[in-house]
């Protein structure tokens, strides 16, 4: 699993922006939703993130919408940082991930994040 130090690093070097220790810490908190220091989860982008890796780097994202009455709840927050292991952008209405692999296990769901989460948390105590 990837850091999120090791992506914004690759994220600076493919834009042409001086990988430093300065930049590293600038961008990590214009980039990321979450700025806690983990060793796994926390691959939130924040809009700036997203429209960088989207229109500047064009790195392709899978669309998930949503169900229309799905409500984001603290829980789902915790549910995706613990189990998406690759960057994402959340909307009220849909979920854009880099992984392929990702997005087809919430496609599988119905975009459902809450029922996700709950599956992959109870597929660890199993």
């Amino acid at each position: 699993m990837t850091s999120k130090d090791t992506y914004t690093k690759i994220f600076l070097k493919q834009g042409d922006i001086t990988l430093s220790d300065v930049n590293l810490k600038i961008y990590s908190r214009l980039w990321w939703q979450n700025n806690r220091q983990k060793n796994s989860g926390g691959l939130r982008l924040t809009e700036a993130g997203f429209d960088y890796l989207n229109g500047k780097l064009d790195i392709k994202f899978y669309e998930v919408h949503l169900p229309q009455d799905f409500k984001i709840t603290t829980h789902t927050i915790i549910f995706l940082d613990k189990f998406i292991d690759c960057p994402y952008y959340l909307t009220t209405n849909s979920i854009f991930l880099t992984g392929e692999k990702k997005s087809m296990e919430l496609y599988l769901f119905s975009g459902d994040l809450y029922k996700y989460g709950l599956t992959k948390a109870m597929s660890r105590f199993s």
